[in-house]
């Protein structure tokens, strides 16, 4: 099977910094991307930052310039790099993994981690 753990989140004050990191593991063959997404209270999930297995990466609007994600792809592992934190990003953190399965050949499915929380305070 295959996990996705999530961990870094946190309470910080308005205009601080975390970092998150999401580690995939398991039967996997290849990643093909792996992102983050965020659901706050009474709001659905929405997405944040993405990056591919070849280093395309895509921003929400909201974080451009604040955030930064990277991948360690030897380590299956992608971080999100959380600066200039406001009340408004406070949410639940998901981390994605989209992988083809050792098992399944060229099929891609997507796993979701549990999540970490960022509260941010004003």
């Amino acid at each position: 099977q295959v996990h996705v753990v999530e961990s870094g989140g946190g309470l910080v004050q308005a205009g601080g910094s975390l970092r998150l990191s999401c580690a995939a593991s398991g039967s996997i063959f290849k990643i093909n991307a792996m992102g983050w997404y965020r659901q706050a209270i009474g709001k659905q999930r929405e997405l944040v930052a993405t990056v591919t297995s070849g280093g395309r990466s895509n921003y929400a609007d909201s974080v451009k310039g604040r955030f930064t994600i990277s991948s360690d792809n030897a380590k299956n592992t992608v971080y999100l790099q959380m600066n200039s934190l406001q009340p408004e990003d406070t949410a639940v953190y998901y981390c994605n993994a989209n992988v083809i399965r050792e098992t399944l050949g060229s099929a891609s499915f997507s796993y979701w981690g549990q999540g970490t929380q960022v509260t941010v305070s004003s």
